[in-house]
């Protein structure tokens, strides 16, 4: 028997994510994940009167495909499986990519230099330039045993904090996120203030600021903008884990002047800066964001579902998000979170020097509606 969580997650990425239209063709990217979850989906689809298409994929063949052969051989590959995949895309109007990870390190033996011909040849060509500006589009992980490991818990709780947090109330957070929008909307100065070191300064002024509540990526509740491009200052220190083409980073530190990283330290100093020396952009930030799911209170090595923890806020180094743009342009977008929440050393967050969020907890009036106890 199908779990009915299933469906009910499949009818909030057709109904809901996606808009999906009579008539509408929907291309459903599947990696390493059921049968349930993709029957569910096309199900939901040609109920809703659409025309589902699957591309069904596999983590260790993708893996194989990026790494057989000299650096000259995988660029050949890549660069034929871009044009084929851009083509399918161009065919569709909305795309849903479920993405499971049996072994969340699958791609870490990859060399960078291959992962980046991954990264301009298909996941930019492909996505960042077909998907993104041109269809309703949705991505969600799957879980799996790897995911719960690296929550920490047994699988079948994790099985359970996966469905809660994917099947939260997206329309109320919605209407909660509106005020946010708008004070984002007329704030020039920003600063994050944080145990340690961090103290950090940037500008936000006249760049367009985009909420997020379930409709481009499950699990959500995150509203972001970029900074002005050569306005940060200062030093951060992430206290979140993350994971950035199969290598594990812990700790990243980053200092800014201008706008550029000037200083970095992390568990893995030497694949941090090969990572940010990949390009002309990829030492600047195109992305600001703050996060307010309520249900995710502690981070899981998973971007996803990290970017989106109640009281944190993450930045991505490299390029910006085209309905956010700050001129940058990188094959790099690498989020990195830090989490403002009491357990996690608490901070503070300024707009125009008036105090906003304090301790992961929104402080002002028209914002409260985004804190835990009312999402």
């Amino acid at each position: 028997m199908t779990d009915p969580r299933i469906r009910k997650l499949a009818d909030l990425l057709i109904g809901h994510s996606t808009a999906l239209r009579k008539g509408e063709k929907i291309l459903i990217e599947a990696t390493d994940v059921p049968r349930q979850i993709v029957s569910a989906l096309i199900d939901s689809s040609v109920e809703a009167g659409g025309v589902p298409l699957v591309l069904w994929k596999d983590n260790q063949i993708l893996r194989d495909l990026y790494q057989a052969g000299d650096v000259a051989a995988v660029e050949e590959r890549l660069e034929a499986m871009g044009r084929v995949e851009r083509f399918q895309m161009e065919q569709v109007q909305a795309y849903i990519g479920v993405r499971g990870a049996h072994n969340t390190t699958e791609f870490s033996q990859v060399p960078p230099e291959k992962m980046k011909i991954y990264q301009e040849r298909i996941f930019s060509h492909v996505h960042g330039k077909c998907r993104v500006p041109n269809t309703r589009w949705c991505v969600l992980r799957w879980p799996t045993p790897s995911m719960a490991q690296l929550a920490e818990m047994g699988t079948d709780r994790f099985e359970d904090f996966y469905f809660d947090v994917v099947l939260v109330d997206y329309s109320k957070m919605a209407e909660a996120v509106k005020p946010l929008v708008e004070l984002m909307s007329r704030t020039d100065r920003v600063r994050v203030v944080g145990p340690g070191e961090t103290d950090l300064s940037l500008s936000i002024k006249d760049i367009p600021v985009i909420p997020c509540s379930g409709s481009h990526n499950i699990p959500d509740g995150e509203c972001f903008t970029a900074p002005v491009k050569e306005s940060i200052n200062g030093v951060i220190r992430y206290n979140a884990k993350t994971i950035y083409h199969g290598v594990t980073f812990d700790d990243i530190r980053l200092e800014f002047r201008d706008g550029k990283v000037v200083g970095s330290s992390s568990s893995n100093d030497e694949a941090l800066e090969k990572i940010l020396d990949s390009d002309a952009g990829s030492r600047y930030v195109g992305e600001f964001s703050l996060g307010f799911n309520p249900k995710i209170t502690r981070p899981m090595c998973d971007i996803l579902f990290d970017e989106k923890i109640g009281g944190s806020l993450h930045m991505a180094v490299g390029s910006s998000y085209d309905d956010a743009p700050n001129g940058n342009t990188s094959s790099v977008h690498w989020d990195m979170v830090l989490i403002q929440t009491p357990a996690y050393g608490g901070g503070e967050i300024y707009f125009d020097d008036t105090l906003i969020r304090k301790d992961g907890l929104f402080v002002v009036d028209e914002l409260k509606g985004l804190n835990p106890d009312r999402l």
